[in-house]
């Protein structure tokens, strides 16, 4: 009996280094690589705000995940808890949400690795180049929990060892600049002052921040496979905001001082901007690997994330059982195979209709990931009602109970406003009553 019960739990592979990368690089995507020019743009220097308030707001969510985590280290994470403490429509909801949300993420990425590649092998056709990065993800996914891990671990080090590369080299310009202290930060308010584009500007941006703070967590997901959660999720979590503060904070504060604002990203990525100020004249090429690396260390963590949903679903009855069965390695190999072949799907729609579709679904799933967080917050609360209820106290409770609950859904609220006075988020606002309806009318037609 105990035989039986080893077989069908997945094995806690995933040590703390792992484990610390896997939230270095959820914490830092490709949206600080691309992403901020849109936001500087919005914003101006303010966008140094934009990121701190998500930053701080993101955190408080992580941490009341990271409550529930550590109390019941268990794959399919905050679906499971919704089922438990709240009601199974909720578990089904978060679930299938969260499912939805990463396969249209894994499609974008792996729709950038076939871009990114096409700049050294121009006649490699770009679907080509995604094709093998899908199998070659796919297949180390396929091998052991461990082989993610360690796949994460050195993606995430390129990308966090070029950020904080650009960090360094970027103060050192600054503080080595003729003009003396505070002129050497001018930039961040000559042009036009600090808020260039006024409060709302700021606020504008925060919207497309908190697209680039999406992923973050899954450090909670990775619970049902982490040695010694007790320990490795707390000291992941409370991480989280010192590389905000330092990866995105500091790359803004960087940037905003050795440009003017409305001059980054004009001609090149900022990220370009660095390298070529340093007089490496291969910017572009060393700019392609970090960005290459940072493309395929978040479709690689898509895969893990979708399939680990999926098994936790499946452990509820919120999805088939035939997404709980585990090879003999451990790995939920039906709920891999079925996301990548989700993803492959998704890549040939945006091949055959590129443009339109493609950013019609981007925007979906930045209402995803609000539905994704508001859920987290809602559990969270039931959840604490649960342990007041039976005199139980959590190992890692989260900040300022139940206060930052409550500060965190009027924030997201105000998201959900400020999207929909955006042309080009309006669309997601309007189908998301739409989206939860179906997977509402799903939820019944499997009862």
């Amino acid at each position: 009996m105990i035989e039986n019960e080893d077989k069908s739990k997945l094995k806690r592979g995933l040590k703390n280094r792992h484990l610390q990368m896997i939230a270095l690089g959820t914490a830092v995507g490709t949206g600080l690589f691309y992403g901020s020019t849109s936001t500087i743009a919005m914003a101006g220097p303010a966008v140094i705000l934009s990121y701190l308030l998500g930053g701080i707001i993101i955190f408080f969510i992580v941490r009341m995940l990271g409550e529930m985590s550590v109390e019941e280290p268990v794959s399919g994470s905050f679906s499971y808890y919704a089922s438990r403490y709240w009601c199974d429509f909720a578990g089904f909801l978060s679930g299938w949400n969260y499912w939805f949300l990463y396969v249209v993420m894994s499609m974008a990425e792996l729709t950038a690795v076939g871009i990114y590649l096409s700049y050294w092998f121009p006649d490699l056709p770009q679907w080509v180049g995604a094709f093998i990065c899908l199998l070659i993800i796919t297949a180390i996914n396929l091998v052991t929990v461990s082989a993610y891990g360690e796949i994460e671990f050195w993606m995430a080090l390129i990308k966090i060892s070029a950020i904080i590369f650009m960090i360094v080299f970027g103060a050192y310009l600054i503080f080595t600049d003729v003009k003396p202290f505070p002129d050497n930060f001018s930039h961040l308010w000559i042009h036009g002052g600090f808020f260039p584009n006024g409060v709302w500007g700021m606020l504008l941006a925060t919207v497309s921040v908190l697209f680039s703070f999406g992923g973050i967590e899954l450090i909670g997901i990775t619970a049902g496979e982490a040695e010694n959660p007790d320990k490795t999720i707390p000291r992941a979590i409370n991480q989280v905001i010192y590389r905000i503060l330092i990866f995105y904070v500091g790359t803004m504060i960087v940037l905003m001082s050795l440009w003017a604002w409305n001059e980054v990203g004009v001609e090149a990525s900022p990220f370009v901007q660095i390298f070529e100020n340093l007089g490496i004249p291969a910017a572009a090429h060393i700019l392609n690997f970090v960005v290459l690396s940072a493309a395929i260390s978040v479709f690689n963590s898509a895969i893990y994330s979708e399939s680990r949903m999926l098994f936790g679903m499946a452990e509820t009855s919120n999805a088939p059982k035939f997404f709980s069965k585990l090879t003999s390695r451990k790995v939920p190999m039906n709920g891999i195979l079925i996301s990548a072949g989700m993803t492959l799907i998704a890549v040939v729609l945006n091949y055959l209709f590129p443009g339109k579709i493609f950013m019609y679904l981007m925007s979906i799933v930045i209402g995803a990931i609000v539905v994704t967080w508001a859920l987290i917050i809602l559990t969270h609360l039931k959840f604490r009602h649960h342990c007041a209820a039976i005199g139980q106290k959590t190992k890692f409770p989260s900040i300022l109970y139940p206060f930052t609950n409550y500060l965190c859904l009027i924030f997201l609220a105000g998201v959900i406003c400020l999207m929909f006075t955006m042309s080009e988020m309006r669309l997601a606002v309007i189908l998301m009553p739409f989206w939860i309806g179906a997977i509402w009318l799903f939820y019944k037609f499997k009862h």
